[in-house]
Order: structure tokens, then C-alpha cells, then sequence
């Protein structure tokens, strides 16, 4: 069988593991990878890169009949040009990265949250007492609530927050202030 990896993430994936491409996708046994840019500042550009040659002409005939022919590509292929030269793939997934890990050290020291899972990359899996979420959605906070808004002030409900490259740390200063009050 044919080993697809959804690479949303790669870069933020490459830059924590500190791993190089190559050690992530086909030297791990993966036969085709969707290497992602849209999550990681580029606009609407992703790559399907396949290992194998003889499943590139099978994969041009499925991307034609799929309705996916683009006029203008040029404008998209200059996108990943300058997100693949000089590493820049990498740095906006280091600084994605370290706004997610500055996030994280700054809601461990709160009591009431508490992490679903490891912080790995640019996205945390915590959950906070409803009231939390409330105030922040009333104070127009953007982020992913895994459970109702109706019920139990009190009751855990849990989140995605998700980092990116952009993200000034003044947004995670605000984040983090909410639960100061």
C-alpha cells in the first residue's frame, strides 16, 4: 500500500523534531506527502510531492479529471519558490513554534487550565472552566472550544489554540491577562 502523510504541519513538525525533510517523508517510508504552506503564511499553496515517478503521470491524470488545473500557477509556484529558499519553510515554523511554547509556559502557571496533551508544535490542546471561555469569547478572543458554551460556569471545556508566524506576542500577553482577572 501506498503511504500518504498529510503535511499541514510538516514544517512545524521538521522544526521541532529537528529533522530534515527527507528524514520526515521518504527516508521514514512515506510514498507521498501533501507538503503544506497555507498554514504556515502562504496564500492558498500546497505541493503534493510523490517518491515514486512511476505514480506521478497516474497522479497528473486524477488531479486533471479532479477539476484541479489552475491558469496562473506561476503566481502560486512564486510563493513556494520563496518559502523554500534559504530555509524560510523553517523559520516561519520556529517562530509559529515558539509562540505556541511561549503560550504554553505562561498557562502552566495557571491552576484552572490544564493541558490534554503535550505541547508539541504551534498548537495546544488545553481545557479551561466554561466562565473562561466566555469572558474570552466576549472579549473576541479567536480559537477553536471543543464543547458547549451552555451550562456549568465551572465545568471543564476544552480548546485548540493554535500559534502562528505572525503572532505578536502582545496577543499572547492579552491571552494570558484574561486569566490574571
Amino acid at each position: 500500500m501506498t503511504l500518504h502523510m498529510d503535511g499541514a504541519r510538516f514544517a512545524n513538525a521538521c522544526s521541532v523534531l529537528g529533522c530534515s525533510a527527507a528524514e520526515m517523508s521518504w527516508k521514514a517510508g512515506v510514498d507521498v506527502v501533501s507538503f503544506g504552506g497555507t498554514k504556515n503564511g502562504l496564500m492558498g499553496v500546497e505541493a503534493v510531492v510523490l517518491f515514486n515517478p512511476e505514480k506521478a503521470w497516474q497522479f497528473e491524470l486524477r488531479r486533471k479529471r479532479g477539476g484541479h488545473l489552475m491558469s496562473k500557477k506561476r503566481y502560486l509556484a512564486a510563493q513556494m519558490d520563496a518559502y523554500l529558499t534559504d530555509g524560510l519553510w523553517l523559520d516561519m515554523a520556529a517562530l509559529s513554534n515558539a509562540a505556541a511554547a511561549k503560550l504554553a509556559a505562561g498557562l502552566k502557571k495557571i491552576k484552572r487550565v490544564r493541558f490534554d496533551h503535550p505541547p508539541q508544535a504551534n498548537m495546544l490542546y488545553v481545557s479551561f472552566p466554561r466562565a473562561d471561555h466566555l469572558r474570552l469569547h466576549n472579549e473576541d478572543a479567536q480559537y477553536a472550544c471543543h464543547g458547549s458554551l451552555d451550562g456549568p460556569a465551572d465545568e471543564m471545556v476544552g480548546a485548540r489554540l493554535v500559534c502562528d508566524w505572525s503572532m505578536p506576542d502582545r496577543h499572547i500577553e492579552q491571552f494570558l491577562e484574561h486569566f490574571a482577572t
